[in-house]
């Protein structure tokens, strides 16, 4: 039997003091998903016992070339908590993060409930905005090694996330250039096309997705899409940026040394 509550809070204490742990797939073999989005829930309500509140959704594994090398069929999920939250243009404190990576990707403001199957077009309607963004992933395992169920347990890797200026919903983020720069150097580029070839159809996902987990996506929520690149690893930088075409820019420095 998997002790849902004990690795939980086991999970929650690794990312409040920022310390790396063992797998937990180390310990227990092979962890199914059900219990690993149990794990997930109950790491999250910690956080919200704290005071932190549910904002939104992050989608993960939505490149189909990371689905085939993974072995899956699906992608992932993560929750996002008002703590996650950086503006743009802000600052996180390093101490905060065991071994950060940033990715760039796509975001949408929801400005009306979403769940279960639904189709693309009923998708955008639930749209209220649509925007650039940064994702700060930070795996709370040692070596930032993981099986699936770790990865999932441990929130799809999800640690803080900065979301640029907001666009009318319209906005095509079809196929958008991304050139995301750490320090100043080009780090990563690619186009918002890698996120399961329209950032939309993760849209799609993520409500099917929330609705097989009795979860409402709700309105002024943020979800984020996926990454439209491979994740850089922070290290000792101090600024992020990304220059997404017409979708705007989005930064965000990195302030005291290394975790």
């Amino acid at each position: 039997m998997v002790d849902i509550s004990a690795i939980a809070a086991r999970l929650d204490a690794a990312a409040q003091r920022a310390e790396a742990i063992p797998q937990i797939t180390g310990e227990t073999g092979e962890l199914p998903l059900a219990d690993a989005y149990a794990i997930q829930r109950a790491a999250i309500d910690h956080r919200l016992a704290r005071g932190a509140t549910l904002v939104g959704m992050k989608m993960g594994f939505t490149s189909e070339a990371k689905m085939a090398q993974m072995g899956l069929k699906d992608q992932i999920w993560g929750r996002l908590t008002s703590d996650m939250v950086v503006v743009n243009g802000g600052a996180i404190d390093r101490a905060r993060f065991i071994h950060p990576r940033v990715e760039p990707e796509v975001a949408v403001r929801l400005k009306a409930p979403l769940a279960g199957e639904v189709t693309r077009e009923e998708a955008l309607a639930a749209v209220d905005a649509v925007a650039a963004a940064l994702e700060i992933i930070d795996s709370r395992y040692e070596n930032f090694r993981f099986a699936l169920g770790d990865v999932v347990a441990d929130n799809a890797s999800s640690s803080a996330f900065v979301v640029g200026p907001w666009l009318a919903a319209d906005t095509d983020v079809s196929d958008v250039a991304m050139e995301m720069r750490v320090d100043g150097e080009i780090a990563e580029t690619g186009t918002s096309a890698a996120i399961l070839g329209d950032p939309i159809r993760s849209l799609v996902a993520a409500a099917r997705l929330a609705g097989v987990a009795g979860l409402t996506l709700q309105p002024g929520w943020t979800v984020m899409l996926g990454g439209a690149t491979a994740a850089a690893a922070i290290g000792e930088a101090r600024t992020v940026s990304l220059d997404a075409g017409h979708l705007g820019r989005v930064g965000f420095t990195i302030e005291g040394g290394a975790a």
